[in-house]
């Protein structure tokens, strides 16, 4: 999906360095977000108007991917039972599956207790990473060292 290339900037996000300054003369006002006014007030974005969004299969809570949204994508997941993200390297939406078939069915997002993530938990239908595997985590655990409770 190529639309709207830059995200959706609200008041108290940074605005994106593509967007002009307002003349000086001109009275300043953030644009409308399309969520509901109370989600779009406890979202706390970065400089570039996004939020991070961990998705997770809703049946097993395997972690599947991270994704980037803004509020137009946040409120295209919430309406349409699709997740919509903003690509930061392309600068576009895009909808999981429109092009591999691998389909994220939304059956619910939920917002951490700062409103700086976002958990979506999904319905996936093949691999969620775009290299085949079912998560973008797997095989690419790293070396720690174990912690022990107690």
């Amino acid at each position: 999906m190529s639309e709207q290339p830059t995200p959706v900037q609200t008041a108290g996000s940074a605005v994106s360095p593509s967007v002009e300054a307002a003349p000086a003369s001109s009275v300043e006002s953030a644009p409308v977000s399309p969520l509901p006014r109370e989600v779009a007030a406890a979202l706390k974005r970065d400089g570039a108007g996004l939020v991070a969004a961990v998705v997770q299969q809703y049946d097993t809570n395997e972690v599947l991917m991270l994704g980037w949204m803004d509020d137009e994508a946040l409120h295209r997941t919430m309406t349409t039972g699709r997740v919509t993200f903003y690509s930061r390297s392309r600068q576009e939406y895009w909808r999981k599956g429109d092009t591999s078939g691998h389909v994220q069915w939304v059956k619910s997002v939920a917002m951490d207790c700062d409103g700086d993530a976002l958990l979506v938990r999904v319905d996936q239908v093949g691999a969620a990473c775009h290299t085949g595997t079912r998560s973008c985590f797997d095989g690419r655990d790293l070396d720690v060292v174990a912690g022990q409770a107690g």
